[in-house]
């Protein structure tokens, strides 16, 4: 067992701020924004923490030099300290959190496994200590699902506030969970993100409300089969205190609501774009309404919205993701009135189904965070007449059933991207009417893989999107596809796409 003094409680009491952490020795596997946190909480508490990362950049380096200013017991860079769990001051660990990239295979963390030392994510850890006393205590409403969940835990946070609560969107993207735990001031409510990777490591966690809002083929490399996938995403459910939400269009979230172990008395409450059922949200006549929430909700429904709320564009995913956020706050409590201003108030951002421009009754519509085709089909299902530009790193996807699904609604497509044979090959197979455009720059494959090259592609597709767009058309930019091929992100290949149609509206008005 060593030398050292055990104070701390045993791992398994330790579940609130103000228990004894005090000496638990702790490795951090990860020096991301997550990582970063849990370190630096770990050692506010008391605990004895190693960090290690195999990336030994300057970003981390100074990650590094901060934490061990508060009292790291070590920070370990470079791929040598990655390749085994290392001990804590010359004694074994008690416990391991693994940053969310970290898959359970990993060497690190399949040694933890093997010893018996539990294996927390940031999201565990965070659930652990959010009671602390003098402080108010957050009820979390937690969110995972395929796509749609930034935008969902974002309208979540908007209806909350327009409630008059404290609130704030954290998790998976934007504030750490653990920030937001730790703020001095406290929250109301926090909308939680929560990856599937998150939730793999994620064991306690009690929320107040949760919904799966869909399921898709994706991480199955991390995850090692579709199966383990969907059974990380179903864990947000287990011990759910008051509502267990999902989607009544895909009959499988609904399935792992029948067989999660919720608290006693949580209610299964559905979201649908249709007309709802009791235990319901849904749409009637271009409303967003409760038929879960009221007191009389077998004879009538509470109005919410309107579909105009959500904006210029309300594709069907858009309608489904308020649907979900309004089902969570009104387990909260929040009224309806809350809903609809704080649909109004919510901005949505950059990239995910963006009105550009519109000239000449054609539509332009930046959707670059369509990186996979599950989240390529929610935006090609919201227009009738589609001039489509897509493609860019497929990561193995298929694309038979996205284009075969569309393939009425194609008017041409415009093919980016470095590897296009996999998406045009399922365009030959389902839509050989539809004519294909490859937007190319440069002599070589390896220049058009370059990503300086990727403005240069995204100009030539937008303006071969201009000559054959014709009145009543969309042209829709949501490639189905990762952007690192020749794009630094899926940000800047929707920036370029953005700037590209700006260009081209100009030059069309010095015509």
């Amino acid at each position: 067992m060593g030398g050292g003094t055990v104070t701390h409680a045993p791992v398994g009491e330790l579940t609130s701020w103000d228990a004894n952490w005090t000496g638990l020795r702790v490795v951090v596997a990860g020096l991301g924004l997550s990582g970063f946190s849990a370190a630096d909480t770990l050692v506010e508490l008391g605990a004895r923490v190693v960090v290690i990362d195999g990336a030994d950049t300057e970003a981390n380096r100074a990650r590094a030099d901060t934490l061990e200013i508060v009292g790291a017991a070590a920070v370990l860079l470079g791929t040598a300290h990655v390749a085994d769990l290392p001990l804590v001051e010359g004694e074994p660990a008690e416990l391991v959190i693994a940053s969310p990239g970290w898959n359970p295979r990993h060497p690190v963390l399949a040694a933890a496994a093997e010893a018996g030392i539990p294996v927390w994510g940031d999201v565990e850890l965070a659930w652990r200590v959010r009671e602390r006393a003098g402080r108010r205590t957050a009820e979390w409403l937690a969110v995972t699902g395929t796509n749609g969940k930034t935008t969902t835990v974002g309208m979540v946070e908007s209806m909350l506030r327009a409630a008059g609560l404290r609130a704030v969107a954290a998790g998976n993207v934007g504030t750490p969970i653990l920030d937001a735990v730790r703020d001095p001031e406290g929250y109301d409510a926090i909308a939680v993100e929560l990856s599937s990777f998150q939730l793999h490591h994620t064991h306690t966690m009690s929320p107040l409300a949760s919904v799966v809002l869909n399921l898709a083929e994706d991480h199955i490399d991390w995850h090692g089969s579709y199966a383990e996938y969907v059974a990380a995403k179903a864990k947000i459910y287990e011990r759910t205190r008051v509502a267990a939400v999902y989607n009544v269009e895909q009959a499988e979230t609904e399935r792992l609501v029948e067989d999660a172990e919720v608290v006693e008395g949580c209610r299964a409450v559905g979201f649908t774009t249709g007309i709802p059922a009791v235990s319901m949200l849904g749409v009637v006549e271009g409303l967003l309404v409760d038929r879960a929430f009221i007191e009389d909700r077998r004879t009538s429904a509470a109005e919410m919205a309107t579909l105009e709320d959500l904006g210029e564009v309300a594709p069907r995913h858009t309608v489904a993701n308020a649907l979900a956020a309004a089902a969570l706050v009104r387990a909260y409590g929040v009224e309806p009135r809350a809903v609809r201003e704080g649909l109004r108030a919510f901005d949505p951002g950059a990239h995910r189904i963006q009105p550009v421009a519109r000239r000449g009754d054609i539509l332009w519509i930046n959707d670059s965070k369509a990186t996979n085709p599950h989240a390529a089909a929610a935006s090609l299902g919201a227009f009738a007449s589609v001039v489509w530009i897509a493609g860019g790193l497929s990561k193995g996807v298929d694309y038979d059933d996205l284009v075969a699904a569309h393939a009425e609604r194609l008017r041409t497509v415009v093919l980016i991207g470095t590897d296009t044979a996999a998406l045009r090959a399922a365009l030959q197979r389902h839509a050989p009417q539809v004519p294909v455009i490859e937007a190319a720059v440069g002599e070589t494959g390896q220049e058009r893989a370059q990503t300086a090259r990727g403005t240069e592609v995204m100009a030539a597709a937008v303006a071969a999107a201009a000559s054959v767009a014709a009145p009543g058309d969309t042209v829709l930019m949501a490639p189905a596809a990762a952007s690192m091929d020749q794009f630094a992100s899926y940000a800047h290949r929707g920036n370029a796409f953005i700037e590209a149609v700006r260009a081209l509206m100009e030059a069309d008005e010095q015509h």
